[in-house]
C-alpha cells in the first residue's frame, strides 16, 4: 500500500508507492561503460598550461599538488571586492551576483571519491574546510554550497573527478527551511531532531547501509528518490569546517562505502553529493543543527506531480533500498514504524 511520509525535519511530505509491483533492480539505470576522455584534452591535467594559474590553495603545501584549488572559469557568481548589494527593480528585489566558485580537483584522472585511498579522501575534505574557513572570514559569505556531480546526467561536463564549492551571499531556501525545522523541533525536545533521528536507526538496523564509530550512512525513512542516501557524523557538530578530523575520517570512509555499493549494486550510476550545514553567519543561533552528506544517485526523474505540487514520489522504500545496498537482493517489505 503506498504511504506518504512527513519528514521529521522540514515537515514535507513524500509519497512511497511501491505497491507499482517492480522490485528495486527494475529501477536501475543500463549498466553502460564509462567513456574516459583523453588526458591530453583535459584542462585539469596540467593547470597553468590550460590557464587555472595560479592556484587558489594546494595539497601539499609546497611541492607537485595532489588537490589543488582553482577559479570556475564559468562561475555562477563573480568573486569582487566588495560584497553583494541589494538592488531593487519595481516591486522586486535582487542581489548582486558576487560570492565566490572554486573547483577542488584531485590529481587522479579517473579515480572519484570512492576509488581515492582513504587519506586522499580525508585530504581532499580537509581542504573543503579549509575554504569554509577562508570564506567565514570574508565578511560578505553567509552560506558555503559543496558538492560533486558524477557522470552527465548528473550535470558533469569533465570526466577528470573535481568538487565545487560555492561561496553565497544569501542562505539557500532548502537550508533555510532544514534550520527552521530542526530548530522548532529542539525548542519542543531540547534535543537535536538528527541525533534523535541517528539513535532511532542505529536501534533499528533497517535502514542502516555502512557505520562506524564516527559516522552512520542511512537510507532516510523520508527518502526523496529510490537510493537516497545520508551520512551523518555520530558526534553533533553544527557547521562541516567545525568538525575533528576524526570525524572527517569516519564520515568519509562511509561515504566511500556508500558509493562502492551504488557502483556495485546499481549498476555505476551518475550520482550527486552535497554538504549540508549551518551557515557561516549568527552560529550561536544554529547550535540544533547537525551537519551531513546527502547522496542522490539518478535514479529517476522528478515529473509533472513532483513539479506541480513539490511532493515527491518515491517508488522504491527505504526499507528495501537499504537493503539492496547491503547486497540482501531478496529484501523484505517489512517495515519498522
Amino acid at each position: 500500500m503506498s504511504e506518504l511520509r512527513q519528514d521529521l525535519v522540514s515537515g514535507d511530505w513524500i509519497i512511497m508507492a511501491p505497491e507499482r509491483g517492480k522490485r528495486p533492480h527494475d529501477f536501475l539505470p543500463k549498466k553502460k561503460k564509462r567513456v574516459v576522455s583523453p588526458k591530453a584534452t583535459c584542462p585539469f591535467e596540467d593547470l597553468e598550461a590550460s590557464g587555472n594559474w595560479p592556484l587558489r590553495a594546494q595539497y601539499p603545501a609546497k611541492g607537485p599538488w595532489q588537490i589543488a584549488v582553482i577559479r570556475n572559469k564559468y562561475p555562477a557568481l563573480k568573486r569582487e571586492d566588495w560584497c553583494a548589494m541589494e538592488m531593487r527593480n519595481g516591486p522586486y528585489s535582487y542581489l548582486e551576483g558576487i560570492g565566490h566558485h572554486d573547483l577542488v580537483i584531485t590529481k587522479d584522472h579517473t579515480k572519484n571519491l570512492a576509488e581515492l585511498s582513504i587519506s586522499e579522501a580525508v585530504n581532499l575534505f580537509l581542504m573543503m574546510q579549509k575554504m569554509y574557513r577562508r570564506f567565514a572570514k570574508d565578511g560578505c559569505s553567509r552560506y558555503v554550497s559543496t558538492f560533486a556531480n558524477w557522470g552527465p546526467s548528473a550535470g558533469a561536463s569533465l570526466y577528470h573527478p573535481h568538487y565545487q564549492i560555492l561561496a553565497l551571499p544569501i542562505v539557500p531556501p532548502d537550508v533555510t527551511h532544514s534550520l527552521e525545522g530542526s530548530k522548532e523541533y529542539f525548542a519542543k525536545r531540547h534535543r537535536c531532531v538528527h541525533c534523535d533521528m541517528l539513535l532511532f536507526e542505529w536501534e533499528a538496523g533497517t535502514r542502516v547501509i555502512e557505520g562506524n564509530e564516527q559516522a552512520i550512512g542511512v537510507a532516510p525513512f523520508v527518502s526523496r528518490q529510490p537510493f537516497e542516501v545520508r551520512v551523518y557524523p555520530t558526534q553533533h557538530v553544527s557547521r562541516f569546517e567545525e568538525a575533528s578530523i576524526k570525524d572527517i575520517k569516519g564520515a568519509v570512509e562511509v561515504l566511500q562505502g556508500v558509493l562502492r555499493r551504488m557502483k556495485q549494486n546499481l549498476n555505476d550510476p551518475d550520482f550527486n553529493f552535497f554538504i549540508h550545514t549551518a551557515p557561516l553567519e549568527a552560529k550561536e543561533q544554529h547550535g540544533h543543527y547537525h551537519w551531513h552528506i546527502e547522496i542522490f544517485p539518478k535514479i529517476s526523474i522528478p515529473a509533472g506531480f513532483e513539479l506541480s505540487t513539490g511532493v515527491d514520489v518515491n517508488v522504491v522504500l527505504p526499507e528495501e533500498g537499504a537493503a539492496f545496498l547491503r547486497g540482501e537482493r531478496k529484501s523484505s517489505r517489512a517495515k519498522d514504524v
